[in-house]
């Protein structure tokens, strides 16, 4: 009977490590997903160690090629964690918009403003829920949303949502999960013909996902579609 107590406890062992660290909670709920990371914030930049250089050329670099039509655009980052994406942008010279940064995590936020302090009039961080945006429907040039849909209760709804506040003729950044651990989050790692197959059912066309992180593709694309504000899209092409 002992070896079957050492081998539930064992297997509990495993199951939570699956759950918790692998998985970072996304099965257990978005309360859950945000405590950890709340409690993983003040180390976060650490354990993530970015890379400015890398940032500008893979991130600011092509939003702001993107966007180079527009003025003064508007970018929302969602979950936007210590605030990557508006540290990339807002770094760069050659980015003339401002950018919103939500994330349901306050402990993220808190580490995100010291460095973004320096922008105060062209930078705003909002505690907000992914799958519940606080946005009007085609308020932004851009919207970025980076390692972080396979964390979400429903991913499909905060994909949606990203596209419901992106201007037509704006520009959608989301990432897909990739690498060995991609496998231990069934339901939450499409493949590449799936996640360009759901960015297009939502109104956004030139899909293209190219290779980007070890554990992370990026997914480009450009919604030309209208959101009726209740169920779908009337095509504007």
């Amino acid at each position: 009977m002992e070896w079957l107590v050492l081998a539930a406890l064992a297997l509990l062992a495993l199951l939570a490590y699956w759950q918790l660290i692998i998985a970072e909670g996304a099965y257990l709920g978005a309360r859950v997903v945000t405590l950890l990371y709340d409690i993983a914030a003040p180390r976060y930049n650490r354990i993530k160690n970015f890379n400015p250089n890398d940032d500008q050329y893979f991130l600011s670099e092509p939003l702001i090629t993107a966007l180079k039509p527009v003025s003064h655009p508007r970018v929302l980052d969602v979950a936007t964690g210590t605030g990557r994406v508006p540290i990339a942008l807002l770094a760069n010279e050659a980015f003339t918009g401002t950018v919103v940064g939500v994330d349901l995590s306050w402990r993220m936020l808190r580490e995100a403003a010291p460095a973004l302090q320096g922008h105060a009039a062209r930078m705003t961080l909002m505690q907000q829920d992914a799958m519940r945006l606080a946005c009007a429907d085609d308020s932004f040039d851009a919207v970025v949303c980076l390692e972080a849909l396979e964390f979400v209760p429903a991913p499909h709804v905060a994909l949606a949502e990203c596209v419901r506040v992106l201007k037509p003729g704006g520009v959608l950044l989301v990432t897909r999960r990739t690498g060995p651990w991609a496998r231990w989050m069934p339901g939450r790692t499409p493949s590449a013909r799936q996640i360009k197959a759901q960015v297009e059912a939502l109104g956004v066309w030139n899909v293209r996902v190219q290779a980007w992180q070890v554990d992370y593709d990026q997914v480009w694309g450009i919604k030309i579609a209208q959101w009726s504000g209740r169920d779908g899209f009337s095509e504007d092409r």
